[in-house]
């Protein structure tokens, strides 16, 4: 049943359990000359069949009296309908689920949040649920809200092109934000939003064209993805270098089997900043390799020596399986 009928019948409920009191109280005060609080315990033990103190003293009374009995017995029978109506369509159900995915919500940090649920979007979903990390989806389309349905995602059930919508997300506390509609003017007004509001915010957008690009770039993308520019270059590395990118896609996705990628930033409270490579044994002590070195100024040291050291504010990139990463991590954590 339609969630707005159902809050209708439950307004009508309560608008004739109102009336029906209020018309007795005034009927009692009227016929039988008793206080207002008195005419209304009367009402009330009459509406409810719970009984009658004493017998009313005249006709009027208690033809009243009858009156208010039978509507109340109509408002129980009414009343009781629409529960049990209200049960078996999942209305109390539903409202808890409701209230504890906002509940959910609330207390996300450090997540990211996905506007558009389409197939880039839901393949961004994936990679974040095997990576273990949290996001919510924000989309209004209904096809878009049956995924998330089915794949138990934290959602925004609206337009994320709204600010409201994106705040409900909460973009004050989120690390991240992937703006993945299929409409580019969807993209570069939620990127205008989003870096408005958090001039720090991690945002990766999608663009179907080079001069969506530049304009998503100018709104304050960090980084912009054109899926079919994307799809061709590796449909081309496929054809001309087929085990480099086998390996490549071993160690980019979260789901694969064995190797993967991560990135580390160092710290400068991390006693591990300052020293080489070798001095660390970094291959010995977690059994990762350190593949790429970005540094402060945004280069990058690909390949980095045993002699390179290891600065603060470096991003460290490491492959490996997910125990060595997890020993990568802990041997560039603060206080390790």
């Amino acid at each position: 049943m339609d969630p707005l009928r159902r809050l209708r019948q439950i307004a009508f409920v309560l608008a004739a359990v109102a009336m029906t009191l209020a018309g007795g109280t005034i009927g009692f005060h009227q016929v039988l000359h008793e206080s207002w609080f008195q005419s209304f315990y009367r009402s009330i033990i009459t509406a409810t069949l719970t009984g009658l103190d004493t017998v009313p003293s005249s006709d009027a009374a208690r033809g009243l009296s009858i009156a208010m009995a039978l509507c109340g017995l109509t408002i129980i029978g009414y009343a009781g309908a629409v529960i049990v109506e209200a049960i078996s369509g999942g209305v109390i159900t539903g409202a808890i689920s409701e209230r504890r995915r906002q509940r959910a919500i609330e207390h996300l940090k450090d997540h990211l949040i996905i506007c558009g649920y389409g197939r880039v979007g839901q393949r961004v979903a994936e990679e974040l649920r095997a990576a273990g990390t949290p996001y919510i989806v924000v989309d209004r389309s209904d096809q878009a809200i049956e995924a998330a349905r089915e794949h138990g995602d934290l959602m925004i059930e609206g337009d994320a092109t709204h600010d409201e919508q994106l705040q409900r997300a909460g973009l004050e506390r989120a690390r991240g934000l992937v703006v993945a509609s299929d409409d580019d003017a969807d993209n570069l007004y939620i990127t205008l939003s989003a870096r408005n509001a958090r001039s720090d915010l991690q945002i990766v957008a999608r663009a179907s064209d080079e001069d969506a690009r530049r304009k998503l770039e100018l709104a304050g993308a960090d980084r912009v993805v054109m899926p079919y520019t994307a799809a061709g270059r590796t449909m081309a590395n496929l054809v001309l270098r087929p085990q480099v990118s086998a390996f490549l896609d071993t160690v980019t996705t979260s789901a694969g089997p064995d190797l993967h990628m991560a990135e580390i930033e160092v710290d400068e409270r991390c006693p591990s900043a300052g020293r080489t490579i070798r001095d660390l044994h970094v291959r010995r002590e977690t059994g990762a390799i350190i593949v790429a070195l970005r540094k402060r100024d945004g280069t990058f040291d690909t390949t980095p020596e045993p002699e390179a050291r290891v600065e603060a504010g470096d991003v460290i990139v490491g492959v490996g399986t997910g125990d060595e990463l997890r020993r990568l991590e802990d041997l560039f954590a603060v206080g390790s």
